[in-house]
């Protein structure tokens, strides 16, 4: 329906975004902002006299600084219903993306003393793939309502005469699709276009003072401290774990269901971006 809709409006901006939708985008460099994950690589080992390790942690100090981008950083080029197919199971198990073979066999012994990695891979975790699938849904159902407001039969006009100036429907496509998703906090007047650089590295006061200023609940950043904590404890160090991921899950879902005023496309930005500056990924 939107590349029905995309015809209609003869707009090359949004025809070329629901083409890269859903074929896939052409390469990493192309890719929106909600396409780009921040992901934790695990791997399995063998060592001496049949010892082994599986599903175990890979810190990324173990690589060089230039390579450690490709374990921490996930980029989803392919066609969103191959990602939308991962989270319509009843396991919900998270998805992976295996390391490159070379690397694997060039860095797998200088991981863990003594030990030789079999094979790595990053996880994906099944809430963020949940989080990017309604993200577009969100940004397509915004922008289809702005159109609609416009021109009620845009649906409908034939492809040789557009029901709207390509300015208008450039603008309204910035705003609600290619622009920044906190720009879409309809209804939601507690969101600070520029609230992630409240946040300072390390300071959990200064992340739960902004997430309080949009409006999540006391009991909720208390839940936040304490999978921040139970992450730190599994893997030495802060970090965006598993507790942290099924929080951001949690308040999504809040957010679906209206007991948080903000859409869940923008839920999902401002805490990724509050959380990405709390734990210094940007």
């Amino acid at each position: 329906m939107c590349k029905i809709l995309a015809v209609r409006l003869g707009n090359k901006e949004f025809k070329q975004w629901v083409d890269n939708e859903l074929n896939g985008y052409a390469s990493g460099n192309d890719l929106p902002r909600y396409r780009v994950l921040h992901t934790e690589s695990y791997g399995d080992f063998s060592g001496p006299f049949g010892s082994g390790l599986r599903n175990v942690p890979i810190p990324p100090s173990c690589l060089p600084k230039e390579l450690r981008d490709l374990v921490t950083t996930s980029y989803l080029t392919g066609p969103i219903s191959s990602y939308a197919s991962l989270i319509h199971t009843e396991d919900r198990d998270n998805a992976q993306e295996s390391w490159p073979a070379d690397m694997v066999a060039y860095y797998g012994n200088k991981i863990y003393r003594d030990m030789n990695c079999l094979a790595a891979w990053k996880v994906i975790s099944y809430n963020a793939l949940t989080a990017l699938v309604d993200t577009i849904r969100t940004r397509v159902l915004n922008f289809a309502l702005e159109i609609e407001g416009e021109a009620p039969d845009a649906g409908e006009a034939s492809r040789n005469f557009p029901p709207l100036p390509q300015e208008k429907v450039s603008r309204v496509f910035n705003t609600y699709i290619s622009g920044n998703v906190q720009n879409v906090a309809t209804g939601s007047s507690n969101v600070s276009q520029n609230g992630s650089f409240m946040v300072t590295t390390g300071d959990f006061g200064s992340l739960g003072t902004y997430l309080s200023s949009l409006g999540v609940n006391p009991n909720d950043i208390s839940d936040l401290d304490a999978a921040i904590q139970k992450d730190k404890g599994a893997h030495g160090k802060a970090s965006v774990g598993v507790r942290v991921q099924e929080w951001i899950g949690k308040m999504i879902g809040k957010a679906a269901s209206g007991s948080w005023s903000v859409s869940t496309s923008v839920a999902g930005t401002v805490l990724g971006k509050a959380l990405s500056k709390y734990f210094g990924l940007e």
